[in-house]
């Protein structure tokens, strides 16, 4: 059997103080053209018309919201003509949204947005139901020349700028695609064994060596001792930058790879043997007779 206990939270909830400025929480119960209607637990419905749903445009009433949907909305006033508490959760929205946004753009969340229009210096979308700006600089880690291509297309971003008082949100997908590229550099160069031979192109030469390009925005370094067999004084004395040359990984370590031309050297040959030192096998006593003692014995016929 059902007891007073059994009710207790919901008639707190009826008896419950509701103001204009409030932030509710209520549970859909019907939507229609006309608007969405809430029930807020309390001694009336809650309503929201279409228009104090979202300021995204691509928000479909009929579409996005449904029986049963848990929502937040902002009492604007207490009756609205037809017995019930007027709401909004555009307003809801815009005081909640941005400590939600500020917590995002602290914890550096990566977001997937859809660009919906293009506007002068970049594009806009939303995010949490709040109108962001992307400049066309910040929408990939490549230059952008027409942002209208962009329209409809789904991009990962970060907030760079969130000012709830200027009502100003900034993201940014140049960021993301960077620290993925970054990471999978890393990925690829961690990859790398140590021993194995590769062609590359000589693209910077520096004092202490040159850098060589093996592919895939991937460089290393042949330090200069790591040249030749010879001394080598300048760099320049043996690679010419555009020039390929084969090279071999001796150390992958912190996203760095280590590179000899070097260890692809033949080792030199040595030109003279060391001349026997024929002492060590006669004595001054029979250096004159050496010749005598080594054909003794011997038969000629």
């Amino acid at each position: 059997m059902e007891t007073m206990n059994d009710f207790r939270e919901e008639l707190e909830a009826s008896l419950r103080e509701l103001h204009v400025g409030d932030i509710v929480d209520g549970t859909v119960i019907g939507v229609n053209e006309e608007g969405v209607t809430v029930d807020l637990k309390s001694y009336t419905q809650g309503f929201i018309r279409p228009q104090d749903m979202s300021n995204d445009p691509s928000f479909s009433l009929t579409q996005d919201v449904h029986e049963g949907d848990e929502i937040k909305a902002k009492i604007i006033k207490m009756d609205n003509g037809s017995g019930s508490i007027a709401l909004s959760r555009k307003a809801a929205i815009d005081v909640l949204a941005w400590d939600k946004l500020k917590e995002m753009m602290d914890n550096k969340e990566v977001i997937k947005v859809q660009i919906l229009e293009t506007v002068k210096a970049g594009v806009v979308t939303y995010v949490e139901g709040i109108r962001a700006f992307i400049p066309a600089s910040q929408l990939s880690d490549a230059y952008v020349e027409n942002t209208s291509e962009w329209i409809d297309k789904d991009v990962d971003v970060r907030i760079i700028t969130c000012d709830p008082e200027k009502k100003r949100l900034v993201l940014s997908g140049r960021e993301v695609a960077r620290d993925r590229r970054r990471e999978e550099r890393r990925r690829r160069i961690d990859a790398m064994q140590v021993g194995t031979v590769l062609e590359g192109t000589v693209e910077t030469i520096k004092p202490y060596g040159a850098f060589v390009d093996l592919g895939d925005g991937i460089s290393g370094l042949v330090h200069v001792s790591q040249m030749s067999q010879k001394r080598v004084e300048n760099p320049a004395e043996v690679v010419k930058e555009g020039e390929k040359v084969k090279v071999k990984i001796t150390k992958v370590a912190d996203g760095k790879i280590s590179l000899s031309m070097k260890a692809l050297e033949d080792a030199p040959v040595q030109e003279k043997e060391e001349a026997m030192d024929i002492s060590l096998y006669t004595t001054k006593e029979n250096a004159t007779t050496n010749l005598g003692e080594l054909l003794k014995g011997l038969k000629f016929d």
